[in-house]
């Protein structure tokens, strides 16, 4: 595989760096820099130099607080500041970063920078390759632009190059593909706005990584753990979350009798399958009305449906054993309410000199004002004393002070400079944004849950946000694209690697409820038949997204909530979408676990499609190991099926799944499934062991749930002498009446939420 970079305006020299990936050579003869695959042996990627380069490079000792000591080849540019292309150990990526040197006695100002451009041969045609960005899933050609990160791919194999900003602190970095002479050419964007570089002062840019994959999805989640590690993100956990926004019944805000009722229904129903946060979303506040919601955030509207105030509803969320959460927009407001009056220059400004407005967001703040700064602390501590640690918050975009572009997914022009210089004329849009962010941060704590909304109002909240908020909407609002139930599932698969290390995806809600009239946006009704209510919530749980409901809970039917409780929990295992560059929504997944030291897999297969289909792949492309044979239970249908050897397929209804758990047959029985979750063993089995012909553990139970364990492997003449626990009191262990050749199954029921640990004996004629 070749790539061929371009970048003008270099003095040069020979040297070469290396790591245990790869090295990276200067050839004073062709000027170029060669980069090569140390396991293959073979050159990737070609960095070419301007034909009238000089021949001096450097090859220096670089630091990096994060990444540690590495080397790095300095290319200076003849008209001043250098490009570092560096290398550091453990780390497959190479680092790219420019450095502009301000030689004038004038500052100089940037509204976008194109550092850096690639031609991509990989042994195939264009036609042949893929690019998967935050536009989807495109021919090259065809691909209007991702924001952040972009990856070419050869599907047949899924070898291929992620390219991705590292950083986004000052500007906000995008990717772009193309094709010429049948090959693919990418070319890389910071758009910034307007950076301010002041006379004889030098300006570090964006870094961008580029890395080669043999399996470009482990680039793609290789690449999301060096941006977590560069902003030091630690992830919370997370609890599934109730908004009241599409309830057919209560929905926007509610009102105070409606979430109290619904709190003291999810605790007992609910919250034993974790069920943690009950939200309330717009309509609750004060303010006028001018442009979309009201924006008085400090406040309860007197004339609203909560009369006893905030803090009251969120105390009563609490003592329901939940966490209290509320819905606002941080960064915009009305600049026509009276409020604001005497207060016009809080405002980020158009160049004519109008109030940044936008329709829905509102008017932008400008975070760089001191006095803004201050209103923020306030309402964000106001928010937090009454007693909500979740925040959803909305609109963020507004921060940025763009346009808005929804839906946005691929690059589009949203006009990012077209405003006068902030207060502080030093900070960048980009920065403003993150500065608003951490203050934040700084004033409520690590204790409140910041869940961002949403990026497809204009995706410079994408990148800007990274290492700021806990959890991101990375879609529209459900069946805003008109694709239903699709609709969060399309961007949340293309970004899975995103997922559970520099967030969690916030696909929205996964709505259930067989019938209702739309809610008042329109957007949401009922999804018919239970076949159809389980597919959303069963991709949300086995691709370990941000589970969130926002049915009206207590007139679920009993098969409804039954959907909620195995799909709420998330596992903490690996999953991948197996065909992540054939389609543009991922209709196979696979989950893997080994947290008790035998490991567990679960296939999801999910028909998208109105139409009947088949589904399956091979086994081995499945990620399972090769000539393995693995028992097999089908979770929704409850029921054995056949041994899986090479292949997996079956034929699904129209807009339906199947979650399968598979465990490779042995010499001796095994657990292979359970039925708490559909991950049928990854979130409840705590221990399992075989030893002395026992197959021992230890299971997490919840009250009154019947806990069914299936086991395999009784063909080979082994059968069950015994089963028992030890719990004296309160807990009852049974083995059901044998109905399927070769398996087992054992049910376990407890009075009390516990851990129960278990014991089969077998015997073996």
């Amino acid at each position: 595989m070749l790539l061929l970079l371009t970048i003008c305006g270099y003095t040069v020299n020979a040297q070469s760096i290396s790591n245990e990936f790869m090295s990276a050579t200067f050839s004073p003869q062709t000027k170029t820099i060669e980069v090569k695959d140390r396991t293959t042996g073979k050159v990737f990627l070609t960095h070419g130099l301007a034909s009238n380069a000089s021949d001096r490079v450097q090859t220096m000792d670089i630091t990096d607080a994060v990444f540690g000591k590495g080397k790095a080849l300095k290319l200076v540019k003849s008209g001043g500041g250098f490009y570092t292309i560096a290398l550091y150990p453990k780390t497959a990526f190479l680092f790219f970063t420019e450095t502009v040197q301000n030689n004038a006695d004038d500052k100089m100002i940037f509204q976008k920078v194109r550092p850096f451009s690639f031609r991509i041969d990989m042994q195939k045609t264009a036609g042949q390759l893929k690019t998967l960005g935050t536009g989807g899933l495109l021919a090259p050609a065809n691909n209007p632009g991702s924001y952040l990160f972009l990856t070419t791919v050869d599907p047949s194999t899924r070898e291929g190059v992620v390219t991705g900003w590292l950083t986004n602190e000052r500007g906000s970095g995008v990717v772009f593909s193309d094709t010429s002479n049948n090959q693919v050419s990418i070319s890389t964007q910071i758009d910034y706005g307007r950076l301010v570089i002041p006379a004889r002062a030098t300006e570090k840019l964006e870094t961008l990584l580029i890395g080669h994959f043999k399996d470009a999805r482990i680039g793609e989640e290789q690449y999301a753990e060096m941006m977590a590690r560069k902003q030091r993100i630690h992830l919370p956990n997370r609890k599934a979350v109730y908004c009241s926004w599409y309830s057919e019944k209560n929905g926007g805000a509610g009102s105070e009798a409606s979430t109290k009722e619904l709190a003291s229904f999810a605790a007992t129903k609910l919250k034993p399958y974790d069920l943690g946060v009950i939200q309330i979303d717009d309509q609750w506040q004060d303010g006028g009305s001018f442009n979309g919601p009201l924006r008085g955030f400090d406040r309860v509207n007197p004339k609203g449906a909560y009369p006893n105030g905030m803090a009251s509803t969120a105390n009563a969320i609490k003592q329901s054993g939940f966490t209290a959460g509320i819905w606002w927009m941080p960064f915009a407001r009305n600049h026509q309410d009276p409020e604001y009056k005497d207060r016009q220059d809080w405002f980020a400004r158009r160049m004519d000199g109008s109030p940044y407005e936008t329709k829905w967001g509102g008017t932008s703040l400008d975070i760089t004002n001191p006095q803004v700064q201050q209103h923020l602390k306030h309402v964000a501590g106001t928010l937090h004393n009454w007693g909500f640690n979740y925040f959803k918050m909305d609109g963020l975009w507004t921060g940025t002070v763009t346009e808005q572009v929804y839906i946005n997914d691929g690059y589009k022009d949203d006009q990012m400079g077209n405003c006068k210089p902030l207060y502080d004329s030093s900070k960048t849009q980009i920065e403003a944004f993150r500065m608003g962010l951490n203050l934040l941060r700084e004033t409520v704590g690590s204790e409140v849950f910041f869940s961002g909304c949403c990026v497809s109002q204009n995706m410079r909240s994408f990148g800007a946000s990274i290492g700021l908020v806990d959890a991101m909407r990375v879609g529209p609002d459900f069946n805003h694209d008109g694709q239903g139930i699709r609709t969060g599932a399309i961007r949340a698969s293309r970004l899975y690697f995103l997922n559970g290390r520099v967030w969690w995806n916030d696909p929205d809600p996964s709505i259930i409820r067989e019938s209702g009239a739309a809610t008042a946006d329109g957007a949401c009704k009922g999804i018919g038949s239970l076949t159809r209510a389980r597919l959303l919530p069963s991709w949300v749980a086995l691709s370990k997204q941000f589970f969130l409901s926002s049915d009206w809970l207590p007139d679920l039917s009993e098969d409804r909530l039954d959907i909620m409780k195995r799909c709420m929990a998330s596992h903490q295992g690996i999953a991948r979408p197996i065909d992540a560059f054939d389609k543009t929504l991922p209709s196979i997944w696979l989950a893997t676990d080994e947290h008790t030291g035998v490991q567990r897999n679960v296939l999801g297969l999910f028909n998208w499609d109105t139409a009947s289909q088949k589904i399956g792949c091979k086994s081995a492309w499945a990620g399972l190991p090769a000539n393995n044979e693995y028992y097999a239970f089908d979770f929704w249908d409850n029921k054995v099926l056949p041994n899986i050897t090479s292949n997996v397929s079956f034929e699904l209804p129209a807009e339906s799944c199947k979650i399968i758990a598979l465990q490779a047959k042995t010499t001796h029985p095994v657990l292979v499934s359970t039925s708490r979750h559909i991950t049928q063993g990854m979130i409840d089995v705590l221990k399992e062991k075989w030893n002395n012909n026992t197959l021992l553990g230890s299971s997490q139970l919840v009250a009154g749930d019947a806990y069914e364990m299936r086991i395999a492997g009784l063909e080979d003449n082994w059968k069950i002498t015994g089963v028992e626990t030890n719990e004296k009191e309160g807990v009852t262990i049974t083995q059901l009446p044998t109905t399927e050749k070769g398996w087992a199954r054992i049910l376990i029921k407890s009075n009390t939420d516990r851990t129960v640990q278990w014991k089969l004996k077998f015997s073996k004629s």
